[in-house]
């Protein structure tokens, strides 16, 4: 009897220290509802690792196998370290969900995996042979960022913090191959550079407003890849201090895409000397044949224009920004902007991006709505998450 107790007392503390080692199949079952009565097409799930490790074993995220009950199909899945200290931070994969849809996953250990060319569907690098180009795309839209060699090119000097759009029709990843082949303002099957940026803001630059004026920086000065595919790319470009009306204000953006999306995620870590409030302008170039609309209570603003002079389609760019956090829409300088209060502790958050009526995803003005609309209520309606060890 006293080996038996012994040996009980022996097995408990094995279930203590490894838990999954014992339980049925290292399987965890991971639960998301959509809450919202509108479909979320590339819902991106995104777990901590924390979250994993308290009830499964992982000591190479590359081993997690992502499944959908009833299918025998894996997900794609990506792990990112978000502050570059080795360890991996966040797990996300993506799915489809309806309207008030509820579904479950299994997340199982098993022998390490690879994504394959095919399921990359975000991606960004610097361009250094472009004269500093950031570039990044995903499987709906592309854009570019300008860095400090451009400001000196003898060819065609640019000095402008712009956010650049490369309009496209295909699903697959475009970026390496316009670049090399050095000809993306023609169109060559994918789609084409339509979009002039210049000295604008763009589709989604910001900049500090005061006094009635917006002060934007130069171009970057340094960059940061974060993460890099299959499903999300995370980079953050720098910018040196500029002059705002006296201050001295520097910033680093940091900007996330994900597989599906047509709006990136902007985040803005401002330091200002000597310290004070920033109110901050995002803003989209008005050519000034643009449709424009707003709404302040949900935090939007877009534009729907003609593409060289309607040529090259339509295109409709739009910011989301919080509306606690919305200040006033205006116009400056050829720019449609939203301002926004910094909050105290940064970063300083928007969504902007684009959608082309050439791509297949929009055909009018009313669709872009829409989507804007929807895209602001799926961010104050985040999925409802719950993790098991089953």
């Amino acid at each position: 009897m006293k080996k038996m107790a012994g040996f009980l007392v022996i097995l408990l503390v094995l279930v203590l220290q490894f838990p999954n080692s014992i339980s049925q199949g290292n399987q965890l079952v991971l639960k998301a509802k959509n809450e919202l009565d509108i479909a979320r097409p590339s819902e991106t799930i995104v777990v901590t690792t924390q979250e994993i490790l308290k009830l499964l074993k992982v000591t190479d995220w590359k081993t997690l196998h992502i499944t959908e009950p009833g299918s025998s199909q894996e997900l794609a899945s990506q792990a990112i370290d978000m502050n570059g200290d080795g360890t991996m931070d966040l797990v996300l994969f993506q799915s489809d969900f309806k309207g008030g849809e509820s579904k479950s996953f299994t997340v199982k250990v098993g022998a390490p995996k690879y994504p394959t060319r095919d399921q990359f569907k975000a991606y960004g690098r610097f361009v250094r042979e472009r004269y500093d180009d950031f570039a990044w795309e995903n499987d709906h839209i592309a854009h570019r960022m300008y860095g400090k060699a451009l400001e000196t090119w003898q060819a065609e000097p640019l000095t402008s913090s712009t956010v650049d759009v490369w309009t496209k029709y295909t699903r697959r990843l475009v970026i390496n191959d316009w670049y090399m082949t050095d000809n993306y303002h023609a169109d060559n099957g994918d789609g084409a550079d339509y979009y002039s940026a210049g000295t604008s803001r763009g589709c989604g630059g910001s900049g500090i407003w005061e006094n009635g004026k917006l002060f934007v920086s130069r171009n970057f000065i340094d960059t940061k890849v974060i993460a890099n595919g299959p499903i999300r790319v995370v980079f953050e470009l720098t910018y040196a201090p500029w002059d705002v009306n006296g201050r001295k204000i520097s910033e680093v953006k940091r900007i996330t895409l994900d597989a599906g999306q047509n709006l990136d995620r902007f985040e803005s870590f401002y330091k200002s000397e000597p310290a004070g409030q920033i109110t901050y302008g995002v803003g989209i170039k008005n050519f000034g044949a643009a449709s424009i609309q707003s709404n302040k209570q949900e935090g939007w603003l877009r534009t729907w224009e003609p593409l060289q002079k309607g040529k090259a389609g339509n295109l409709g760019c739009g910011i989301i920004l919080d509306p606690g956090a919305l200040v006033d829409i205006t116009e400056a300088d050829g720019n449609c902007l939203v301002l926004g209060k910094a909050p105290s502790s940064p970063p300083a958050s928007y969504y902007a991006g684009f959608g082309w009526d050439k791509s297949g995803d929009f055909a009018n003005v009313g669709t872009w709505d829409i989507y804007l609309q929807q895209f602001a209520r799926r961010l104050r309606s985040p999925l409802k998450i719950s993790i098991s060890l089953q």
